[in-house]
């Protein structure tokens, strides 16, 4: 018997607000026209953050071979505005690429950017496992601590927290990230697996700001995801040799003529009073 394929409960119509104009992307994501305005490393098992400015392409990749970063996104001016992982799933897929968008909370709800290329587009492995992850999160001390009975004070979670500190931000300002190289799916059961990362030295992963970002990306302690594992017998040590460095590149396009077509998304248009009314003294 055939298995029935159920229909997406949100589908990219022409002319609804999923449906991107995949010729304008596809033109910034080949477009050579382009100045680099920031470049950084960030050093195994660590975090840092960065700014992309709107009509500007951030570009992360793997310049040593395989290893899995954590994304946080927020809205540079207002960091109450922040990346929606869960929304962003429902809207687009579990595992986004090349012309999908990452979405922001409400009550903005907003495409904060688009992905114009991914040098790992279509990657399925035998288990059907699928790459650039929005099914887990990130990393933290806190399961591990439960789980292990050990202290680790370098978790995504924890990187995170302490790249966005310069930034007048906080622990709680951390929130779900896309685990960009990430190889994840769920089993029969419905129980979330990891998967080796299958990059390669010189794979990227590259997004257009739609509004000014700021960004912070960690090195995932479990590297490459080889050898990661939960509870008493994993030890952090054990992941050492499956760790590398992660490059973020930011650029400005040259070509102006490359915006021409191109505005920045408003916010949300609804107004949220959610039906509540604003008590009028004497009445």
């Amino acid at each position: 018997m055939a298995i029935r394929t159920p229909a997406p409960a949100y589908q990219a119509t022409k002319g609804s607000p999923l449906d991107v104009d995949k010729d304008f992307y596809q033109s910034i994501g080949s477009s050579s026209s382009r100045e680099l305005i920031e470049s950084l490393e960030i050093p195994i098992r660590s975090g840092k953050a960065f700014s992309v400015p709107r009509g500007h392409v951030c570009r992360i990749s793997t310049p040593y071979g395989p290893q899995v970063g954590d994304l946080n996104l927020w809205a540079r001016e207002n960091p109450r505005e922040r990346f929606w992982a869960s929304r962003t799933r429902q809207l687009h897929r579990s595992h986004v690429t090349t012309f999908d968008r990452l979405w922001s909370c409400l009550p903005y709800l907003r495409p904060m950017c688009t992905i114009v290329a991914d040098t790992l587009t279509g990657y399925s492995d035998e288990v059907g496992g699928r790459v650039h992850d929005l099914l887990g999160t990130r990393c933290d001390p806190y399961v591990n601590q439960m789980l292990s009975g050990k202290g680790f004070d370098f978790h995504c979670h924890s990187n995170l927290t302490r790249a966005v500190l310069p930034f007048g931000l906080a622990e709680s300002d951390v929130h779900d990230v896309l685990n960009v190289f990430q190889v994840t799916g769920l089993n029969r059961d419905g129980q979330y697996y990891m998967e080796p990362c299958p990059a390669k030295p010189g794979d990227y992963f590259e997004f257009f700001a739609e509004i000014d970002l700021l960004g912070a990306l960690s090195t995932c302690p479990g590297g490459d995801l080889s050898t990661w594992g939960w509870g008493k017998d994993s030890d952090a040590d054990d992941m050492l040799d499956c760790c590398r460095p992660l490059a973020v590149e930011v650029f400005k396009l040259t070509d102006s003529s490359l915006l021409e077509r191109w505005q920045p998304p408003k916010p949300a248009a609804y107004m949220g009073v959610h039906g509540l009314k604003t008590p009028v003294f004497g009445q």
